[in-house]
């Protein structure tokens, strides 16, 4: 639009037909009797779209019947020109004006021109153009120019339209994937979040997942596929499923990890996964760990300090097909914090993981204000900041967070 007016013409605006932009299927015959076309941009002159709101509003979907230039020029896919407004247009705008003056004026043109959208092959849109009285026709040149520019505007939408596509397929994948923000269940309060690598990226390898287990039992799990792009996602998402199935076994936590790791062996991705799995029971208060290649959890305590749990055999990574995987059963009763996540808060090419889990421990004793406990919206707090923490290298993997308030019942 701006590259149009008011240089090239006094006033221009873009149209994208409806099924294009909706995805759906071509007309059913070449020339039908009327197509629907949605009002993408407009420029008046220099005057933002808003002034013009009440008379042509971007975003509204308009009728044009089989005759008119703008229906020509999707049909025949070569620009229109003309002298002068179509009369279906003048009777639209006179209609929509309720006595604007200003309409009137815009209806004053000596020079009109529709050049359509082509992109491999088809016409997705138009573009209209209108110029005063006062100016000459459009030449030639400056109808190819024209054209050029609205194949190139194509191309461009084209793209938008892959991206927006791709990225709403990605949202609804992580948010079918995500458990609430904060959850809490018989004994447990948990807060969760995530942040994947790099500018743009909106599913990665990283999970977690919070399961409700007969008894009033829960269990958490955070885990990692390699990498954080598409196939990582893909990976991710078929062992998150697979923990959810087994859990509904109701097996024990070592032999859950024992089957993920053979299923993973067998997952295209998923070889080299790590994960940690916690299972609390509030009423035996005790919190059974099983790591696959996952740091450590941290456990806070009632003294307010925050430490590595050391777990009985960290064990290999999913998918190597070891099935050794040994659990760590916990004693918890006094309230307790328990916090497990992903390596990308604890990586560093320049300083040992060692040091950095340290790092993340003292992060959660200066975020965290006496005891453990509290209502849900400071354990949320303190997710999102911890999530934010700074780290020996930032933003180079995905980071995912889950903490579990973990409250032994009363005797």
């Amino acid at each position: 639009m701006h590259a149009l007016t008011p240089g090239f013409c006094d006033a221009a605006s873009v149209y994208l037909l409806e099924r294009w932009r909706r995805e759906e299927t071509a007309y059913a015959v070449a020339d039908p009797p009327q197509i629907e076309a949605r009002r993408l941009a407009l420029r008046v002159g220099t005057d933002a779209p808003e002034t013009w709101e009440g008379v042509l509003p971007v975003g509204e979907v308009i009728v044009f019947p089989r005759g008119t230039p703008y229906a020509r020029a999707l049909v025949e896919g070569q620009a229109q020109s003309l002298d002068s407004v179509d009369a279906h247009t003048t009777e639209r705008l006179i209609a929509a004006a309720a006595g604007d003056e200003r309409v009137e004026e815009l209806l004053k043109v000596g020079a009109f021109l529709v050049a359509p959208l082509r992109l491999r092959g088809d016409t997705i849109g138009f573009v209209a153009c209108t110029r005063g009285s006062e100016r000459g026709p459009f030449s030639t040149s400056e109808v190819a120019a024209a054209e050029s520019l609205a194949a190139r505007a194509a191309v461009a939408l084209d793209n938008a339209r892959r991206y927006e596509r791709e990225r709403r397929t990605a949202l609804a994948i992580r948010n079918s994937l995500l458990p609430g923000a904060v959850q809490e269940v018989e004994g447990c309060r948990i807060a969760h979040g995530s942040l994947p690598a790099g500018e743009g990226t909106i599913i990665g390898g990283d999970w977690s997942d919070v399961l409700h287990r007969p008894g009033d039992r829960v269990s958490l799990i955070v885990g990692d596929a390699m990498g954080h792009g598409p196939e990582s996602a893909v990976a991710m998402i078929q062992l998150r499923t697979a923990v959810r199935t087994l859990a509904g076994l109701d097996i024990p936590a070592a032999e859950l990890i024992r089957r993920l790791d053979a299923l993973a062996s067998e997952t295209p991705g998923a070889s080299f996964a790590t994960c940690i799995y916690a299972e609390w029971d509030a009423r035996r208060r005790t919190c059974t760990l099983v790591g696959a290649g996952h740091p450590p959890p941290l456990l806070r305590g009632p003294d307010g300090r925050t430490a590595p749990v050391p777990l009985v055999g960290a064990g290999l990574p999913l998918g190597l097909g070891t099935g050794h995987y040994e659990p760590t059963v916990l004693s918890v009763t006094e309230p307790g914090l328990l916090v497990l996540y992903s390596d990308g808060l604890v990586e560093s090419r320049d300083t040992d993981i060692d040091h950095e889990i340290a790092r993340l421990a003292r992060h959660v004793d200066e975020a965290s204000a006496g005891p453990p406990g509290g209502d849900h919206d400071a354990l949320s707090a303190l997710c999102k900041q911890l999530l934010r923490a700074p780290t020996g290298t930032p933003g180079v993997d995905d980071r995912t967070l889950l903490l579990a308030e973990l409250t032994p019942a009363k005797d």
